[in-house]
């Protein structure tokens, strides 16, 4: 069903309105009405197609003013899409249609008998309207653009603190952290080490501090270095991702498919981070099973793949991860499906709609 917009609706009744009663009062006839009619509905679309419009309408009050007679008040609609077709920057086109139009009226009112001054008097007049509707397109653009370049400062300002944000709670658990569990960790071998030693048994409690210490510290440096990245994760980034993955001891391999391009950047960091995490957790739950990144570049969707060759349990409960995982996907209208492969082992898909190029 067609919805029409009705603020443009309403203007091209009250144009049409403003034409015809004038057009009533200069006695116009069929051809006259006919293209006032399609002068005011060709109105409509000035939004949607403005030097389309402008060209149709401009036609129309040129031929108006030669077939009936050089009234001002037939050029309304070219006059109105003036100002749309100045405010979307097409500038070299509006002085051609008001240059043109200029000399149409001059024409017309010469053949209507009218003394050259008065013709040219009266042109300048309908000139001039044409002047203040492209001024007001000049100004109504430069308003737009200072909107959106103080929304883009915003944006800027924005980032940059979560930046700063981001660095001070780095440092900060860095220094409070990392050097409590170091201790931990160093005091827990030094036990564990004189235990043995000594050829006692190592009492089990030692062996899990030890364990869970390292745990914890292998967990603090992945969100320190999350935390430390800057915000901008793009696709380019992915290799060097799993080239990290290889350097820390998983076999892992990267696929791209379709046309590489670049993409809104809500897109990339979601891509980015959900490669990020799944391959985290390849890492500690795929007991060291080659992991295979397919990154796939479709017309209206980025499609992300991770999967493993793992023993597979341990990945049915949803971790912080994939929950992770998932809200990033739904806050972008895609898809996410986690769970095992059709071959064993773990597979994480992301469907990301990425309408059209950033």
């Amino acid at each position: 069903m067609v919805r029409l917009h009705l603020p443009d609706v309403a203007l091209v009744a009250g144009v049409a309105a403003v034409m015809a009663g004038n057009a009533a009062l200069a006695g116009a006839g069929p051809l006259g009405y006919a293209l006032l009619a399609v002068s005011a509905l060709a109105l409509y679309a000035h939004r949607l197609a403005p030097r389309t419009i402008l060209l149709l309408t401009g036609a129309c009050a040129l031929a108006y003013a030669l077939v009936e007679s050089p009234e001002v008040i037939a050029s309304l609609p070219a006059l109105i899409t003036m100002f749309s077709v100045v405010k979307n920057g097409h500038n070299p086109l509006a002085l051609v249609v008001t240059f043109v139009l200029e000399c149409g009226m001059v024409a017309a009112l010469l053949l209507d008998g009218q003394p050259t001054v008065t013709a040219v008097k009266t042109a300048g007049l309908m000139g001039g309207w044409y002047i203040a509707s492209a001024v007001m397109g000049v100004v109504f653009r430069q308003v737009e653009e200072r909107a959106l370049e103080a929304e883009r400062t915003r944006e800027e300002a924005a980032l940059r603190r979560a930046g700063e944000e981001r660095l001070r709670i780095a440092r900060e658990l860095h220094d409070s952290l990392t050097h409590s569990i170091s201790i931990i960790k160093v005091q827990t071998g030094v036990a564990i080490h004189l235990a043995r030693k000594r050829g006692e048994e190592v009492p089990p409690a030692l062996l899990a501090i030890q364990e869970a210490g390292g745990e914890a510290m292998r967990e603090l440096r992945a969100t320190l270095d999350v935390l430390r990245e800057p915000s901008g994760n793009t696709l380019e980034r992915l290799p060097d991702l799993v080239e990290r993955a290889r350097a820390a001891g998983q076999q892992a391999t990267l696929t791209i498919g379709g046309e590489p391009r670049k993409l809104s950047a809500e897109v990339e960091q979601a891509a980015y981070r959900i490669v990020q995490e799944a391959l985290t957790n390849v890492t500690r739950h795929a007991g060291g099973a080659p992991a295979t990144v397919v990154v796939d570049y479709g017309p209206h969707d980025l499609v992300v793949r991770v999967e493993d060759e793992g023993p597979g349990p341990g990945h049915d409960e949803p971790g912080v991860g994939l929950i992770g995982m998932r809200e990033r996907v739904t806050a972008l209208g895609g898809r996410l499906v986690a769970g095992p492969g059709p071959a064993g082992g773990f597979a994480v898909r992301a469907d990301l709609p990425v309408g059209g190029e950033a």
